[in-house]
């Protein structure tokens, strides 16, 4: 599958927020690249689930190919006086072959991923019978409770009461967030979409907002970008009637994948099983890797991030 992050529009929704970006594209190797300002006048250049390598259309050799690419977002760093460049591709075999280049200037792994290197990926194109029964037995328990809570799902453009549900959840679960601003951008600029296409769902109960989430579809995949609930109310089981919902409606409309996003058991135990539960596969991406450019500001980076 390709990346929404990989795509054009994704690029422009960065440039639309200010980010300065390039897209590397010679047909063969595709990146987005995009410039991450961190403090003291300092910076980085990241590549969201790249770069993608089309190895079939690489008839010579794989390093000719690869260095051309480093050689690129090398002198572009150097332009941009960036730290260092963060890659996070989908296929292994990148950072495999990244690893062996002369130019590829020592590549490493990080531990600071940017974009989750888990998800869990649920396969659609099956009867509702089939949906439910490659669920855990509590998940399909779960969805009854919130049926008989004649809990209501509507589509929504409220972004406080997303960005209300989703600070709570982050609050208990310990995970960081954007900005409330980042949200309304991102859920605006992809809401009239045509490639990349943004929605929202909110979950009422007695006429009062106790769940949502903010959707992402691009080609054949809904993806779950964001959510939360409220815990107040959390015997109405709403996260359960929300997701439920979404994995019929993208079923109905043909749509072969639905997205859960990040989970780490050892980092979010809870969220982790809920997304699980719902019969998805696991799916665990080769992770985050950083180019240093400026290896003097690569090590007072890294020794401040340990720090603060």
């Amino acid at each position: 599958m390709k990346s929404f992050l990989q795509t054009e529009d994704w690029l422009n929704f960065q440039r639309s927020i200010g980010r300065p970006v390039w897209r590397f594209d010679d047909g063969k190797i595709v990146a987005n690249i995009v410039r991450h300002d961190i403090p003291f006048r300092k910076n980085y250049l990241y590549i969201p689930h790249g770069p993608a390598v089309d190895w079939n259309s690489i008839e010579g050799s794989f390093n000719h190919e690869l260095n051309h690419f480093i050689s690129y977002v090398k002198n572009l760093a150097r332009e941009q006086k960036s730290i260092f460049v963060k890659m996070e591709p989908l296929d292994d075999k990148v950072p495999e072959q990244l690893h062996h280049l002369p130019r590829g200037g020592g590549i490493r792994k990080s531990k600071k991923e940017i974009n989750p290197a888990k998800t869990v990926i649920l396969e659609l194109g099956k009867n509702e019978e089939e949906l439910l029964a490659a669920m855990h037995h509590k998940t399909r328990y779960n969805i009854k409770v919130a049926e008989k809570n004649n809990v209501i799902i509507e589509e929504s453009d409220e972004i406080e009461i997303f960005y209300k549900m989703l600070k709570k959840t982050s609050g208990r679960q310990k995970f960081s967030t954007h900005g409330k601003g980042y949200y309304e951008k991102l859920f605006e600029f992809f809401k009239s979409g045509k490639e990349i296409k943004s929605n929202l769902r909110v979950v009422k109960y007695e006429n009062r907002p106790i769940a949502a989430a903010l959707l992402l579809n691009y080609q054949d995949v809904c993806y779950y970008l964001h959510g939360g609930s409220d815990y107040e109310y959390r015997n109405v089981m709403a996260p359960h009637a929300l997701h439920w919902s979404i994995v019929k409606e993208m079923n109905s409309r043909g749509i072969k994948f639905y997205d859960f996003g990040g989970s780490e058991g050892s980092k979010w135990p809870g969220i982790t099983r809920f997304k699980l539960s719902w019969g998805g596969r696991q799916v665990e991406y080769p992770g985050s890797f950083d180019l240093p450019v400026r290896r003097f500001w690569f090590f007072v980076y890294n020794v401040a991030r340990k720090i603060l």
